[in-house]
């Protein structure tokens, strides 16, 4: 099996099963229990927060366990924006967000705030400037995604945040699901982000939001007090202990394979462009090293991703999240790229184990492929 398909999903660390199974078999209580046995879950969910501010360099009072991306998103966007709404009902984000993201936004749309949302330019990326030209007096919340699932752009982030300092009543919030363990980003001038475990070889059902100190958020959740009131529901300790290995073990894989990611990138784009009739939408140098995004005009995407399927080759077309809709992507839509070429989209997305040598078999059965569509479909012609 050849598996390039890690922005959906990634591979859980051997670990990171055996801690969540230790866990849930060892120290099941419920946190909030007063018993000894409850007692104990809350020391390791406690020691698990306290390890995760050390790697994320925040306060430990500043994370937030979720059950994933999708809800550390929306508490992120609904929780400050409903907490500002006296303040002003102006969001700014922009054309390539993760649905997570853009669907809270129209959710607030519906609850009277205006958004406006910044066009992206042909690789995918927007500026500073244009934040700030869109900013005013009303503004109080910007959501912008770090690394973008389908193409792997990276949009500048901290240029932005630096900016966002000089406006007190703005909260700035990152998507950085996709770039923990790929792309460094400092969290000094970002007030909310997001993560999702099984996005970098957690298990799925868990998510951090890291709140800045001073944010103020609105509970989406209403039940009980847990996570500093903010996220009720019993905490998932197992699943908790097992992200926060997971990020440790993350952290330091990427400090020694990021170079290799790097260069299978490249790799993959050189030997993508000789391929006749392949048009490649990831940039080579303002993206994230484990992604790539190509089309093949002419062939369905779907078919093709099952035909490498029978290879047992995974690789994918749009974000895991669209991917069994009909319509072509929003991201690759919104630069520009032709409907042709969008509807016949392919991502492949690396991680620390990917081999050169897979890559090579990837190539060969992907070139095959093309060749035996484009001759079948010749042949009903």
């Amino acid at each position: 099996m050849i598996y390039l398909d890690n922005s959906a999903t990634t591979k859980p660390y051997k670990e990171v099963l055996d801690s969540f199974l230790k866990v849930s078999t060892d120290y099941f209580g419920n946190p909030s229990s007063l018993h000894s046995l409850g007692g104990d879950a809350e020391m390791l969910l406690n020691r698990s927060r306290e390890t995760i501010a050390s790697l994320l360099h925040v306060h430990h009072k500043e994370v937030i366990f979720t059950s994933g991306g999708t809800e550390s998103n929306n508490l992120a966007i609904k929780g400050c924006a409903l907490s500002k709404r006296n303040i002003g009902n102006h969001i700014i984000t922009t054309s390539i967000e993760h649905p997570s993201v853009t669907n809270a936004i129209k959710d607030l749309e519906q609850e009277g705030f205006e958004v406006t949302v910044l066009p992206v330019n042909k690789e995918g990326r927007i500026t500073k400037k244009q934040v700030e030209e869109a900013l005013r007096e009303e503004t109080v919340f910007v959501s912008v995604i770090h690394v973008n699932n389908e193409t792997g752009v990276i949009q500048p982030v901290e240029e932005i945040g630096e900016v966002l300092v000089s406006y007190p009543n703005v909260s700035f919030h990152v998507d950085h699901v996709q770039g923990i363990g790929k792309v460094p980003l400092p969290l000094d001038v970002i007030d909310l982000c997001s993560l999702s475990a099984h996005k970098f070889h957690g298990l799925k059902g868990n998510g951090i939001l890291i709140a800045r100190n001073g944010v103020n958020l609105h509970p989406i959740l209403s039940g009980g007090d847990q996570e500093w009131t903010l996220r009720s529901g019993t905490e998932n300790v197992a699943g908790i202990v097992a992200m926060t290995k997971a990020l440790r073990m993350t952290l330091e894989n990427s400090e020694s394979h990021l170079s290799n990611l790097s260069s299978w990138k490249q790799y993959l784009i050189d030997k993508l462009e000789q391929m006749n009739g392949v048009f490649i939408h990831t940039s080579r140098n303002q993206s994230a090293p484990h992604i790539i995004n190509f089309s093949v005009p002419g062939i369905k995407s779907e078919v093709l991703v099952h035909a490498l399927g029978t290879k047992k080759i995974y690789v994918s077309t749009t974000s895991a999240c669209s991917s069994k809709r009909k319509a072509p992507s929003k991201t690759l839509t919104a630069m520009g790229v032709t409907r042709e070429q969008a509807e016949s989209a392919i991502r492949i997305s690396m991680t620390y184990s990917t081999t050169k040598d897979e890559l090579r078999l990837f190539l060969l059965e992907l070139n095959q492929a093309i060749t035996t569509i484009k001759e079948v479909t010749r042949e009903k012609k």
